[in-house]
């Protein structure tokens, strides 16, 4: 996979996970530092936004969209996951109005990106996540990824929601 930060090739690391996949489950932290888990089988089709931090506009963007798409979705699940604390991560929604999305962090222990594949090695984004959309089945099979080509291009939103048909 050729991903690149402002052109620039970087390296995953992890666990590449494809379609067709068993979704690793994860346990993130949550906006109270409790934990949820992502991946596996759960009673919700499951959503799964990766991005970098969303502290940055195509991130931000990224989660208001999928924010805005979820009200309309019914047993759907849909989770933002990215490397920012989780006080940020409440502080991000509560300023901008997200309400629809569980915010999940992965800064512990980057379990999420290890299992994923989607944990950057190297660039100056190193540590953090590859932007990504994964959509995981109420059996916990992988139905969609996506993986962004060119970490500051948003995903192609239709392609993921029409995988939801």
């Amino acid at each position: 996979m050729n991903v690149k930060f402002k052109g620039t090739p970087v390296t995953l690391s992890g666990n590449s996970v494809n379609v067709g996949d068993n979704a690793p489950s994860v346990c993130l932290k949550t906006k109270d530092l409790g934990t949820y888990q992502v991946g596996g089988k759960k009673d919700k089709i499951q959503i799964i936004n990766v991005v970098p931090s969303l502290d940055t506009p195509v991130c931000a963007l990224q989660a208001k969209t999928f924010n805005q798409k979820a009200a309309n979705l019914p047993d759907v699940e849909i989770s933002v996951v990215s490397m920012d604390l989780p006080f940020a991560q409440d502080k991000f929604c509560s300023t901008q109005g997200i309400k629809n999305i569980n915010t999940l962090s992965d800064f512990k222990d980057k379990e999420f990106g290890k299992q994923y594949g989607l944990l950057i090695n190297d660039s100056p984004l190193a540590g953090l996540l590859a932007r990504a959309i994964i959509i995981v089945n109420k059996e916990g099979k992988v139905i969609y990824k996506e993986v962004c080509d060119e970490i500051t291009s948003e995903p192609n939103y239709d392609a993921a929601l029409n995988a939801l048909k």
